[in-house]
């Protein structure tokens, strides 16, 4: 039974003999099939058509014997599927949408009292839906080849499931392809030869231990589910706008690729609110529906089942000891590729609680991979998702955990706490983008490549494809006007500004972000007029994080020290887009300072500092890289010379670049950095990472209040763990022989670093006063 469903009787290609399977629940049901059977057979006069139905829940062993008994009647007959299909009427209230979920209505699968009041009233909403026919012996010959059955009862029961698929797409095309989902896995998985040869390989696995396994992963859309996914996603975005922002020709492309081949869609994690944004970005511009990976720890009280049946396949979070779990969720995922069904999860594994990307992961595609490499589809699509809002009310937790506080466990009290937040104030926009998708073949190769028998070379491979993801992601995630206002007042370090002063510092920032075809949200666009940064400002303040002071003159607005760790996830999200200007800064300044060749010293720097910034960052290749900086640096005239004459001449470039960007971007890192590093020059040789950081926690509590460290942003459990991976990678926590040497050497390093940093905020501030005397002789030139 293929793909195409045969609707038009008249239009079948059934052959001379035909077996008609029809599922009914009900007598009205029956008349509509016998009617429907009527006409069928008043074309087809003289062909030999037989009709035996079937219960759908296909319990009726005298049901399944006189079919046993059809199909072992002639190998030519045709099989050909039908049953009736009762369509919800268009009802666009949530409350009747969440009424639905209730026993007994169900508007797809209407009680019998409701089916004779919808023949009454509605009757065109009943229709007889008909599945692609297919031979017995085609169907049989499918059976021998991927199943493990052996009696004629077996084959019944796979005829049957078979039967059941191809009525589901008839119906599928019927209400659009957000409906579409895989059905029957577990039997299907467990009766294949292909599942039952590999489960014999683990030791003291057994099927039923194998099926209770996929019981707690299976998943699909009721569709009843499908038409409440957006109800239950504005319960969760309370406080956002309804409507999700979206680029139309992206989504256009989108619909186009994933008409080839089936897709993970691997979103940016910001919030537990994407998980649920995903199926209703895809619901929304018709697109087919996603299957969204999540912990088992979501799967709480009533979560558990509402989440089930919306698309949600909850895994366990430690897996790394069973190997029949492992040997499950591979299947169960080969499953889903073979069958061209979508997934989804974060390609960061975990939601970023710093605002900016985490490095992928990729445990789940390497079972995506695996079904690649085994030849079960000819190539799989790893489409990036980015999701994006102007404000999260998560910031609070995110900045406590910074502190050093403990992650809420979920449970109903969580929830319930959650929803109520999201309602407590306007959180501005959703944003949704889908950048170009990454051919899993193009990085890969052909399943009969090298990376299919080369572990480290697969690894490496499916290394460069996450990346080249995240970096698709990053390029198309619009810079919102909360981290650009967000970034600009934690250059004060809680000095307040006003209107006027957040208005015109913005500009050059925007005229970059326009020079650089950056893509900026509405909201940032806005920043170019007064009425659009007041809005933005407005929009942050009472705390979140912006504080805002009346009462004089005039407003002003800062961000309090207390805020900046939230602060900071906002400008965060988009550091991104001033990474290589910023890095660019401070080569300018380290080669100012340095001896020889300048422009040498440049270069090295440049490298060295996105060597440095590796784990919290993405950048292009090295070649790519160099291309980038030099481009920025094009836009000043003669600058080779420039740079090589050092002293003045580049200070007179860092004087007139706009904007100055690295001390507000980059040097919370750096200062992170720098305290691990003081730390570990007085911690024994073999430190633990968790020590190290709570050694850390506590000296830079010591610097923010001796005023050794700029601002307490940079003290973070968050930032830490980085820093933590990048002394790693300098070789700081393996013991050596010149091990304490290396670690002065590396803290000196980064107090280079800082130094620089200091030098380009100076010649900031005074580029800053000049700049704001002019404004200020502007207005009151104006006001007279």
């Amino acid at each position: 039974m293929t793909t195409s469903p045969a609707t038009d009787p008249s239009g079948s290609t059934a052959s001379a003999d035909t077996l008609v399977l029809a599922y009914v629940s009900s007598p009205m049901e029956a008349d509509l099939v016998h009617e429907w059977l009527e006409r069928y057979r008043d074309g087809r006069r003289g062909d030999r058509i037989e009709l035996l139905e079937l219960d759908p829940s296909q319990r009726s062993p005298g049901a399944m014997a006189r079919l046993v008994g059809h199909l072992e009647r002639d190998e030519r007959r045709s099989i050909l599927p039908v049953r009736v299909f009762w369509m919800p009427r268009a009802e666009a209230s949530a409350l009747k949408r969440v009424a639905a979920l209730l026993p007994g209505r169900n508007p797809y699968r209407p009680s019998e009292r409701q089916q004779r009041q919808i023949l009454r009233t509605e009757s065109s909403l009943a229709r007889v839906v008909v599945g692609e026919p297919a031979s017995v012996a085609d169907l049989r010959s499918q059976w021998s080849e991927n199943t493990v059955g052996e009696n004629p009862r077996d084959f019944a029961h796979f005829v049957t499931r078979r039967a059941v698929l191809a009525l589901e797409r008839a119906e599928n095309r019927i209400l659009g392809p957000q409906y579409k989902s895989p059905r029957l896995v577990k039997p299907e998985i467990l009766a294949s030869t292909r599942f039952r040869e590999g489960l014999e390989a683990i030791p003291g696995a057994t099927v039923d231990e194998a099926g209770k396994m996929l019981d707690e992963l299976s998943t699909g859309w009721s569709r009843v589910s499908v038409d409440m996914v957006a109800v239950l996603t504005r319960m969760l975005s309370r406080g956002f706008d309804p409507e999700i922002d979206y680029d139309e020709y992206q989504v256009a492309a989108l619909r186009t690729a994933l008409e080839n081949h089936p897709a993970v869609l691997l979103f940016s994690h910001r919030s537990y609110i994407d998980g649920a944004v995903m199926p209703v970005a895809m619901q929304e511009n018709r697109l087919p529906p996603v299957h969204v990976f999540a912990g088992i720890n979501l799967s709480f009280g009533l979560m558990g089942p509402l989440l089930r049946r919306s698309g949600v396949i909850f895994i366990r979070r430690s897996i790394g000891n069973n190997p029949l779990y492992k040997y499950v969720l591979k299947e169960y995922v080969g499953y889903v590729m073979e069958k061209r069904f979508n997934l989804s999860w974060s390609i960061e594994g975990t939601r970023s609680r710093t605002g900016k990307m985490l490095p992928p992961k990729l445990g789940l595609m390497t079972y995506v991979a695996d079904a690649y490499l085994d030849d079960r589809t000819e190539d799989v699509l790893l489409q990036g998702v980015s999701i994006s809002f102007d404000q999260l009310h998560e910031t609070d937790e995110y900045a406590a955990y910074a502190r050093g506080g403990e992650k809420t466990p979920e449970g109903i009290r969580w929830l319930y706490r959650f929803i109520k937040a999201q309602g407590e104030r306007n959180y501005g926009k959703i944003y949704v983008r889908f950048p170009e998708a990454v051919s899993m073949r193009q990085y890969l190769g052909a399943p009969d490549s090298q990376t299919a028998t080369d572990p480290d070379a697969k690894r490496l491979a499916m290394q460069k494809m996450a990346i080249e993801v995240a970096w698709r992601i990053q390029r198309v995630t619009p810079i919102s006007a909360t981290g650009l206002v967000s970034a600009l007042l934690l250059t004060t370090h809680g000095l307040a500004l006003t209107l006027d002063q957040i208005h015109h510092s913005l500009q050059a920032g925007l005229d970059y972000l326009e020079r650089k075809q950056t893509p900026i949200s509405t909201s940032g666009l806005r920043l170019r007029s007064r009425d659009g940064v007041r809005a933005a400002v407005d929009a942050l303040s009472n705390g979140h994080p912006v504080t805002r002071v009346d009462g004089g003159r005039e407003s002003v607005w800062r961000i309090a020290p207390e805020d900046e760790h939230a602060a900071s996830f906002y400008r965060n999200s988009v550091i991104h887009a001033f990474l290589e200007t910023s890095i660019v800064e401070l080569a300018l300044a380290h080669a100012g300072r340095g001896e020889g060749d300048r422009l040498d010293a440049f270069w090295t720097q440049a490298m060295r500092l996105r060597d440095l910034l590796k784990f919290d960052f993405y950048f292009a290749d090295s070649a790519s890289f160099r291309d980038n900086i030099a481009e920025e640096m094009s836009w000043f005239g003669d600058w080779q010379a420039r740079v090589g004459a050092g002293g003045a001449e580049i200070d007179g470039i860092l004087s007139e670049k706009t904007p100055v960007t690295s001390d507000v971007m980059l040097r919370v890192f750096f200062e992170s950095y720098a305290i691990v590093a003081d730390v570990l020059c007085d911690a024994p040789v073999d430190i633990g990472e968790n020590e190290l950081t709570q050694l850390a926690l506590g000296v830079g509590r010591q610097y923010v209040a001796q005023g050794r460290v700029r601002s307490s942003e940079s003290v973070s459990t968050l930032l830490f763990a980085t820093a933590c991976q990048v002394v790693a990678d300098q070789g700081l926590l393996e013991p050596a022989p010149d091990l304490a040497g290396r670690r002065k050497a590396f803290r000196s390093e980064l107090r280079g670093i800082l130094q620089d940093s200091d030098h380009i905020a100076r010649i900031a501030r005074e580029a800053f006063a000049a700049r704001d005397m002019e404004v200020r002789r502007h207005w009151r030139g104006m006001s007279r």
